[in-house]
């Protein structure tokens, strides 16, 4: 009876945490469905498009919290330890990281609500295409957590490179647009929050392979990232 009861037990928690897991790549499915909607209306200056993914932010939030708490009553009720602790502690760390992706999507969408697109083609178009750089590292972001495939965490980890680049870039030619477009100061301000944005994006996305690899490893890599 006892062994039984364990079993039963033990097969329980394994479904908790399988189902908690399944609920953060959900939620990590509505994000990236957010950021795609987000460069498409971008990309054509949709203002109603805009708006549904500023409303929609609501979803992502909901997600967080149902996820949060479910974490808090698994810790609570189970007692995880050793590799179990860590796979919920670790969804409590991306879970955490994924909302404010969202927030920051939600921050992109707000400039085209607001009719501040740049007014250079050139700029726009940067931004589009480091849209869909971001989109894909957090494509793959999502895809080696579904695997806890640290190898894939490492290599994406890596490729936050290119996303500082293309912000760099399109920063010096948003000030050189500024310099002669004066008369369009006001809009500027939303673009370049909109390019922060998408930096930070592309650092929660090196976050969370951070926590894949401290999960399956036990590595922390964030401090050998503060001293390059």
């Amino acid at each position: 009876m006892n062994v039984n009861l364990s079993a039963h037990i033990s097969g329980k928690f394994n479904e908790e945490l399988e189902n908690l897991r399944n609920a953060l790549l959900s939620m990590g499915g509505q994000v990236e469905l957010q950021l795609s909607k987000t460069l498409i209306a971008l990309r054509t200056d949709d203002q109603r498009l805009a708006e549904t993914i500023v409303h929609d932010d609501n979803k992502v939030n909901e997600l967080e919290m149902r996820i949060d708490e479910e974490c808090m009553r698994i810790i609570a009720k189970r007692h995880p330890i050793a590799s179990d602790l860590r796979l919920v502690l670790t969804i409590v760390k991306i879970n955490a990281d994924m909302e404010r992706i969202g927030d920051e999507v939600e921050r992109i969408a707000k400039m085209i609500t607001m009719y501040s697109l740049p007014a250079s083609e050139k700029i726009k178009s940067g931004m589009v295409e480091t849209g869909h750089l971001i989109l894909e590292i957090l494509q793959k972001s999502l895809n080696a957590f579904a695997r806890m495939d640290v190898t894939a965490a490492r290599q994406i980890h890596g490729e936050d490179k290119k996303v500082d680049a293309n912000y760099k870039e399109l920063l010096l030619q948003v000030m050189q647009e500024m310099q002669q477009r004066a008369e369009l100061d006001s809009r500027w301000l939303d673009v370049l929050w909109a390019l922060r944005a998408m930096e930070r994006i592309g650092d929660r996305c090196q976050n969370i392979c951070e926590y894949i690899i401290y999960f399956v490893e036990g590595v922390n890599v964030r401090h050998a990232r503060d001293n390059n």
